[in-house]
């Protein structure tokens, strides 16, 4: 009976232990691993669940709720939950809806992953690098590189909305996934971008996004392809940089300009939807009528003017100022000043408006022409000196020229130059007014009487005259002599007398009178020429007219002789 006692013990304590294995080895089992419970109740904020284990487990309510709804659990409900141990300190389970949410989501997402398949997931947060993305429970990094195709400045509007992805990699056993929405976005373009290519026409109006800016234009996603929107196609007006008209990710209506099917290039324009300024321009502008507008744009050779939205006309540099006429245009007009122009051509299908602004100003050149007539003297100053006369400042900011030969009568110009300098006060004559050519001739010398034209014709300076003038320079061709008020005659060497042998220079002295015929009078040169030579022939010619002649048997000398005598006989009379 001992032995059988002691047999029966021995068997239950074999079967007792075979089931603590056998229990033990079950739960270990559980642990790790996602079951499906039973809800036993719901109390405030927890769930009491039934997994078939020794002890029921816990789980908070919140971890069954789904963005956008209400948790509506009641007992008796089939949940599936994580076993993350089986007992507690307290000795309950210890369960996770969240962590089997995220094993149903690992085993959902490795399929896609097998399968290139794409996910959706939500944007929830902002990590270093990127973001962080709800794959369904399980927590995936979105790169900032792949949130899409250009950079986003402002990710707000893409958080919280359910959108696609694209798994580049996953490693379950580190919890990593890294997805894409860029990728995605780049498949859907390429499809939309070859469905948009085949369609695409000349002339076809389409919506797009401005994609990126530059200073030629604008790129606008058309939906898959670029297209090029060029500074001079987004509005008739001046635009001098797209900044001024668009921004980046603003939405444009465009119309297709040029498409090239082979490099696929698509010139695209905005101004093209809307009216052509330009129709009817030369009845609304027409030559000589006047008009404000604001200037647009300064270059070194004028300023654009707007006279109308689309509408510019250019202001050459010549037609700016009456008077400033080597200074920068910038130094006339400023960008946006509002001024009055004169319309002086147009060119409508060069797209050309000549406009002046001078033009809109009283002429100075017909307004001292009208104040100042030829024969007004006047006050200025030597604003410059050049090497073919002097330029005199007048009323009105415009200049005058005292042309070398108008500044002396008895010195040549390059000599009487030498006596001013920039800044004198000089008085002058005004001698002619060419308002076309914009030129005001003045004199100085105009100022005083002409010396040698006085004594050219009131002084018995004329040609053929015989006068009395005294030595002033003898020199190898011939002697200078100075005749009336100062005036300067030259007899030449082959004119100092009648006998060859008397024609030397050096038997005359400097005070020496002498008398001469007047051969020359050269009033452009002021040179007067003269001859001893003549005047004898002359006295000769006549002797022999009054005495007789070589006929008659009387000598030369006879003949002379006698009209020496009797002018000797004249003149003691006279006395």
């Amino acid at each position: 009976m001992a032995t059988s006692s002691a047999a029966v013990k021995s068997t239950e304590r074999e079967s007792f232990a075979a089931l603590l294995e056998e229990s033990l080895g079950q739960s270990e089992s559980f642990e790790g691993t996602v079951v499906k419970g039973r809800v036993i109740s719901v109390d405030n904020d927890m769930v009491l669940i039934d997994v078939g284990l020794k002890s029921e487990g816990r789980v908070a309510l919140k971890e069954f709720a789904v963005p956008g709804q209400q948790v509506e659990l009641v007992p008796g409900d089939t949940v599936e939950v994580f076993i993350e141990r089986m007992e507690d300190k307290n000795g309950e389970a210890v369960l996770s809806r969240e962590k089997a949410k995220r094993e149903e989501a690992w085993t959902a997402l490795e399929k896609s992953f097998t399968d290139q398949l794409r996910v959706t997931g939500v944007i929830f947060g902002k990590v270093k690098g990127g973001f962080t993305v709800d794959l369904n429970g399980a927590v995936a990094f979105l790169p900032g590189s792949q949130v899409d195709i250009r950079p986003v400045r402002d990710i707000s509007p893409l958080m919280g909305t359910p959108q696609p992805f694209q798994i580049l990699k996953m490693d379950r056993s580190r919890g990593n996934i890294v997805v894409s929405r860029r990728a995605v976005l780049e498949e859907s373009r390429a499809e939309a971008r070859s469905e948009l290519v085949a369609n695409l026409k000349e002339g076809q109006v389409l919506e797009g996004v401005v994609k990126n800016i530059t200073d030629y234009g604008a790129f606008v996603d058309l939906g898959g392809v670029d297209g090029l929107l060029h500074v001079t196609d987004i509005a008739w007006r001046r635009i001098n940089h797209p900044s001024e008209a668009l921004q980046i990710g603003q939405a444009v209506k465009v119309q297709v300009v040029r498409f090239n099917p082979e490099t696929q290039r698509i010139s695209l324009g905005m101004k093209q939807l809307e009216a052509d300024p330009w129709e009817g321009v030369v009845a609304k502008y027409p030559a000589g009528a006047r008009f404000r507008g604001r200037v647009t744009n300064i270059t070194d050779y004028g300023a654009f003017v707007e006279l109308e939205p689309g509408i510019e006309g250019l202001v050459h540099v010549s037609e700016m100022s009456w008077t400033k006429k080597n200074v920068h245009p910038g130094k006339i007009v400023s960008t946006s000043q509002e001024v009055e122009v004169m319309v002086l051509d147009v060119d409508p299908v060069k797209r050309r408006i000549s406009l002046g602004l001078k033009q809109c100003l009283p002429n100075p050149w017909e307004v001292f022409a009208e104040k100042y007539p030829a024969g007004t003297e006047l006050e200025g100053e030597v604003k410059n000196i050049t090497e073919f006369g002097l330029f005199v400042g007048l009323p009105g900011e415009i200049d005058g020229m005292v042309h070398l030969s108008d500044i002396a009568w008895d010195r040549p110009g390059e000599e009487a130059i030498q006596e001013f300098k920039k800044g004198d006060q000089v008085k002058v004559k005004v001698l002619d007014v060419d308002v076309e050519k914009e030129r005001i001739s003045l004199g100085m010398k105009q100022l005083t009487e002409d010396t040698f034209e006085k004594a050219a014709t009131t002084g018995g300076l004329r040609k053929g005259e015989v006068v009395t003038g005294t030595v002033t320079e003898v020199n190898d061709g011939g002697v200078e002599v100075s005749v009336g008020d100062g005036l300067i005659g030259f007899i030449r060497k082959s004119d100092l007398s009648r006998d060859r042998s008397e024609q030397r220079p050096d038997r005359f002295s400097v005070g020496d009178k002498v008398d001469a015929k007047v051969m020359q009078v050269d009033r452009a040169a002021r040179k007067v020429s003269l001859s001893i030579k003549a005047k004898e022939v002359e006295e000769e010619k006549q002797a022999m007219a009054e005495y007789g002649s070589s006929d008659s048997g009387a000598s030369l000398g006879d003949i002379l002789g006698a009209a020496l005598r009797k002018a000797r006989e004249n003149t003691t009379e006279e006395k």
